[in-house]
């Protein structure tokens, strides 16, 4: 069974290797070394990564990736690249489920900030994996936009979601559909069709999670 996640975090490791610590993200504000270190704490310091996700913690994991962050580049990137058969979120059990959406994610926020990015031709089962996702994550997304909102994926699907009586139809594939939904809408390429203030509201919203 191909191993989705695995290969998504061999290539962005390489990459980063590549890059080196100081070369931008799509992440605002981050370079890669900010980025290793965000996932490093997600995975290895089980005390500061429920703030990644809960406000009133954030602070304390803030603090906490920037210790991370300040460790040398090598051992952050062997950090990375060889999680920990113990963490809840990265373990034999979990990793496909709990990583293969964030690190596609992540390893296109690294490859789209950089000047010669050129799209990827993704595997099938990649596509089919990030499309499972994605249907969940455009229903949660949203489930407030004041639009009845069709998000399509030719060949693979379709949800609806929304709480508005205006159309609106958002296409592309399941990784370009992954990136507009996790807040990467202006380096996402996809077809937005509807009312011109609904689509310039969707593509400014804070849709990060």
């Amino acid at each position: 069974m191909p191993r989705y996640a695995r290969s998504e975090r061999e290539a962005l490791t390489a990459l980063m290797a590549a890059l080196g610590p100081d070369a931008p993200t799509l992440n605002e504000g981050w370079t890669t070394r900010d980025l290793a270190a965000h996932l490093v704490v997600r995975e290895r310091r089980p005390d500061a990564a429920p703030g990644i996700f809960l406000p009133p913690l954030s602070g304390y994991a803030e603090r906490v990736r920037r210790q991370v962050a300040a460790r040398d580049w090598t051992e952050l990137l062997d950090q990375v690249g060889r999680p920990p058969l113990w963490s809840p979120v990265s373990n034999p059990l979990t990793d496909e489920l709990a990583n293969t959406l964030e690190f596609f994610i992540h390893h296109e926020d690294v490859r789209r900030a950089q000047a010669d990015w050129q799209p990827r031709d993704l595997p099938a089962g990649l596509e089919q994996a990030l499309w499972r996702r994605v249907s969940a994550l455009g229903r949660l997304a949203l489930r407030r936009f004041p639009a009845r909102l069709l998000v399509q994926a030719p060949g693979h699907g379709e949800v609806a979601t929304g709480r508005g009586d205006a159309p609106l139809r958002l296409v592309g594939t399941p990784g370009e559909l992954a990136l507009f939904l996790s807040g990467r809408q202006r380096a996402a390429r996809v077809q937005l069709d509807g009312a011109p203030e609904l689509t310039d509201r969707l593509h400014a919203a804070n849709l990060a999670f």
